[in-house]
């Protein structure tokens, strides 16, 4: 349909790959309105796929999918991308959720983006839904992100000290040819000027909704958090470079069972037990947000696993049959289970 390709639908847009289309909410509300227009654009997607006996998959992988199969949409910067990263940029069947969140000034958004990173580990395990590679269990919950930072302008964001160092950096790098406008500066955790907000864009593709709902809450539950800790002189710890990188690591590798690094300082602790105390201290915010049945529901993907472990889980129910996760998986996007 012309919508999965040129961009004329609103809300739903082609990718780098033509077996992918993006579903983009406006300006939302609360998590509950961004969740209600993504479950109305599913439907508008399935009056189209089901006559045709097509599913929809949602996940960060495909569990058994080549690379090598994969048609690249017909457009210049998508050509120009393979172009510059041949093999890495080839591989790219990997599919992702992107959580916006407003900020009233320019001035937390650096701030509030240093302080998001301390909680990597915590938002990618819980989405972590990428275990299966071109048909190989690859030993880690998120193969995905592994992936997507073969891209030299893709993994973790640089420390920017100021909104000039920032700029300067973008500029940079469009006059010495690396990207051509500021948004292909693929960061993990980004700030959007022209829409006001910072960007976290390194979750997995997670298969319901109410996991979408789970994580969107808590990334705006944390990003309120530090935004007022900003605005009462009480900017965050940020955690040393090489401390970010390793979490992101031990959170990609092992999920929900990582240890993380927690502070400056070399601290540890078990990434469950945080991500519990963490819930226990945003509740308030939740409240004030509207989002506390969403962030309750971290507390679900706790206890029910997230999308990693249901995978491996149908896997190995069914001897190895990855086919029997993708199904799986089209089940739980279909019915939100």
């Amino acid at each position: 349909p012309a919508w999965g390709t040129d961009g004329d639908h609103p809300h739903l847009t082609g990718e780098f790959l033509l077996n992918t289309v993006e579903l983009v909410t406006g300006v939302c509300r609360d998590v509950a309105h961004s969740t209600e227009q993504l479950s109305t654009m599913l439907d508008e997607i399935r009056k189209v796929t089901d006559p045709q006996g097509l599913e929809v998959f949602a996940a960060g992988t495909h569990p058994f999918a080549r690379w090598q199969d994969q048609q690249v949409t017909d457009k210049q910067r998508y050509h120009k991308l393979v172009d510059r990263t041949q093999y890495w940029g080839r591989q790219m069947v990997i599919y992702g959720v992107h959580v916006h969140v407003g900020l009233d000034s320019r001035a937390k958004a650096l701030p509030v983006l240093d302080g998001l990173l301390t909680y990597y580990p915590h938002l990618l395990a819980l989405s972590a839904n990428s275990p299966f590679w071109a048909g190989e269990d690859t030993g880690y919950a998120s193969q995905r992100s592994m992936i997507f930072q073969q891209l030299s302008t893709a993994g973790l964001p640089y420390h920017f000290p100021s909104w000039d160092a920032y700029e300067q950096c973008i500029t940079d790098m469009i006059a010495t040819g690396i990207i051509e406008e500021m948004s292909e500066a693929r960061w993990d955790v980004r700030p959007v000027p022209r829409l006001g907000t910072d960007e976290v864009r390194f979750c997995d593709g997670l298969s319901t909704l109410w996991e979408v709902g789970a994580l969107t809450a808590l990334t705006q539950c944390l990003a309120e958090s530090i935004s007022r800790d900003v605005e009462a002189g009480r900017p965050p710890a940020r955690l040393k470079p090489w401390h970010i990188q390793e979490n992101k690591w031990r959170a990609a590798r092992y999920g929900l069972d990582a240890e993380v690094i927690t502070d400056p300082r070399n601290v540890e602790r078990d990434l469950r037990t945080d991500l519990t105390a963490l819930l226990d201290r945003l509740e308030p915010v939740a409240a004030q947000l509207g989002c506390s049945r969403e962030l309750a529901d971290v507390e679900r993907i706790l206890e029910q696993g997230a999308g990693y472990q249901r995978q491996r889980a149908v896997a190995r129910a069914h001897d190895g049959d990855l086919h029997a996760v993708a199904l799986d998986i089209v089940r739980r996007t279909r019915e939100n289970d």
